[in-house]
C-alpha cells in the first residue's frame, strides 16, 4: 500500500544512485518510522538519547583538545594552560570536555535508575543490559585515563592511588603495576600510555559496545513502565498495537528534553564550569608535585561511591575485592532478581524499600568519598557499604515468590 511504513518512497536522480549503492531509506525505515516504541514512555526514557549526545560532545571537544595538547611530563601541564589561555576558544573546548564528562556520567547514571526502576535488564534483555554495563566500565576507564592527562597535581596523586590498587592483586600484582606505569614512577612512560589508551584504544572498544548496546536495544526492542511486552500484542498489519514508530514522535519528544539538557549544560558550562570543584578540583590547577600531596586526594564525584567503599575497611588488598565486587554486582543482577515482574509499579513494598536504600547509599557514599577517612565518616562508610551490598547479595531472597500486582496486558499511563 502506498500508505504503509514498509512502502519505500521512489528516488530519481542522485538519491536514486546512492539508494542504489548505499541503503538509506531502508536503514530509516528499520530504524526510525518502522521501529516501533511502547507509546507510553516517560520522562525517565530520555537518559538514553542523552547519554548518546554526551558521547558525541566528548568525541568532537577530545578531538580539538588533542590538537594542542602536548603528552610528557614536561609539556601536559603546560599544554593545558596554553589552551586555555592563548587558543581562540580554547578555555570553551577545555570546559566543555571536563563538564561533559560529569555530565556523561549523570545521564550514564539516571538510564541505569531507570533500568532498575523497570527491569530492563531483565529477560529477554539481559545482554543489553551486559553490553551497558560493559560500556560503564569502558567509560570509566576513558575518564580515569583522562582526569590524569592534564597532570595537575591532583591527576598525578589519584594516579598513585588507583594505580597502586593493582598490586592488591594476588602474584602478579606488583608486576600489573610496574607494566601500566611502564616505569618505577607515575610519569612520562604512564603518560604516553594513557595518551594513547585515552585518545584511540578506548574510544574504538567504547563505540563498538555502543554499537552492540544499540543492536540489541533493536533486536529485543525496548522495555517500558509496565514491563509489558508490546511485541505480544500485535494488529492486523503486523504493528504492535501498543507502539508508535521511533520518528516522527520520539525523534521530536527526545529534541525538547536535548534541548533542556543542552540549556542547563551551558549555565554549567559558562557561569560555574568547576562546579564548586566537584568537575575540577582547585590542586588540578596547579602542576604535578611528587613532593606535595594535596590535603585530601579524592577522584572526581562519579568515582566517590567506590572510592568511599575501598577506604571502608582498614585493609586495602580487602577494600580493592570490595571495590571490585561492587561493580560485579550490577553484571549479576539479571539472574540475581527472581521476581516474575518488571516494573517497579506492580513489584511489593520490599521491592520498594530495598531499591529505596540501596539509592540512598550510593548517593551517601558518594558523598562520603569526596571526605576525609577519618572519624564518622569511616564508621557511615561502613554502614552504607554494608546496605550497598545487602542490595545484591539478599535480592534472590526477597525478590523469591514476591506478592506482585497485577501487570495489565497493555500499556497505561501514569505520571511517575
Amino acid at each position: 500500500m502506498a500508505g504503509s511504513n514498509d512502502a519505500l518512497p521512489v528516488r530519481k536522480g542522485f538519491l536514486l544512485w546512492l539508494n542504489n549503492r548505499l541503503p538509506v531509506d531502508a536503514f530509516m525505515r528499520d530504524q526510525l518510522t518502522g521501529y516501533y516504541a511502547p507509546k507510553n514512555f516517560n520522562f525517565w526514557y530520555f537518559f538514553g538519547v542523552l547519554s548518546l549526545v554526551a558521547l558525541v560532545l566528548q568525541l568532537v571537544t577530545g578531538i580539538f583538545l588533542t590538537m594542542h595538547y602536548k603528552v610528557g611530563e614536561a609539556t601536559a601541564f603546560d599544554s593545558v594552560e596554553y589552551i586555555m589561555r592563548e587558543v581562540p576558544y580554547g578555555w570553551l573546548l577545555r570546559y566543555a570536555h571536563s563538564t561533559g564528562a560529569s555530565a556523561f556520567f549523570i545521564v550514564v547514571y539516571l538510564h541505569m535508575f531507570r533500568a532498575f526502576l523497570y527491569g530492563s535488564y531483565k529477560a529477554p534483555r539481559e545482554l543489553l543490559w551486559l553490553f551497558g554495563m560493559a560500556v560503564y566500565m569502558a567509560l570509566m576507564a576513558e575518564a580515569f585515563m583522562g582526569y590524569v592527562l592534564p597532570w595537575g597535581n591532583m591527576s598525578y596523586w589519584g594516579a598513585q592511588v588507583i594505580v597502586n590498587l593493582f598490586g592488591t592483586i594476588p602474584v602478579i600484582g606488583p608486576g600489573l603495576v610496574d607494566w601500566i606505569r611502564g616505569d618505577y614512577g607515575i610519569a612520562d612512560a604512564t603518560l604516553n600510555r594513557f595518551f594513547s589508551l585515552h585518545v584511540v584504544a578506548v574510544p574504538l572498544v567504547l563505540l563498538l559496545l555502543v554499537a552492540l548496546h544499540l543492536v540489541a536495544l533493536r533486536h529485543n526492542g525496548s522495555n517500558n513502565p509496565d514491563g509489558v511486552e508490546i511485541k505480544a500484542n500485535k494488529g492486523p498489519d503486523g504493528k504492535p498495537v501498543d507502539g508508535i514508530p521511533f520518528h516522527p514522535y520520539y525523534t521530536v519528544k527526545d529534541t525538547v528534553g536535548l534541548g533542556v539538557f543542552l540549556m542547563l549544560f551551558a549555565v554549567v558550562l559558562f557561569f560555574v564550569p568547576t562546579f564548586g570543584g566537584l568537575f575540577l578540583e582547585a590542586p588540578n590547577f596547579e602542576p604535578a608535585q611528587p613532593l606535595k600531596t594535596p590535603p585530601h586526594i579524592a577522584p572526581v564525584w562519579y568515582f566517590t561511591p567506590f572510592y568511599a567503599i575501598l577506604r571502608a575497611v582498614p585493609d586495602q588488598q580487602m577494600g580493592a575485592l570490595l571495590m571490585a565486587l561492587s561493580l560485579i554486582g550490577f553484571f549479576l543482577l539479571p539472574w540475581l532478581d527472581r521476581s516474575p515482574v518488571k516494573s517497579t509499579r506492580y513489584r511489593p513494598l520490599t521491592w520498594k524499600i530495598a531499591l529505596t536504600v540501596f539509592t540512598i547509599s550510593f548517593v551517601a557514599l558518594g558523598y562520603l568519598g569526596l571526605k576525609p577517612a577519618e572519624g564518622s565518616y569511616v564508621l557511615a562508610a561502613r554502614i552504607f557499604t554494608g546496605l550497598y551490598f545487602a542490595f545484591f547479595v539478599l535480592m534472590p531472597f526477597y525478590t523469591r515468590g514476591e506478592s506482585t500486582s497485577r501487570v495489565p496486558a497493555r500499556v497505561t499511563f501514569h505520571h511517575d
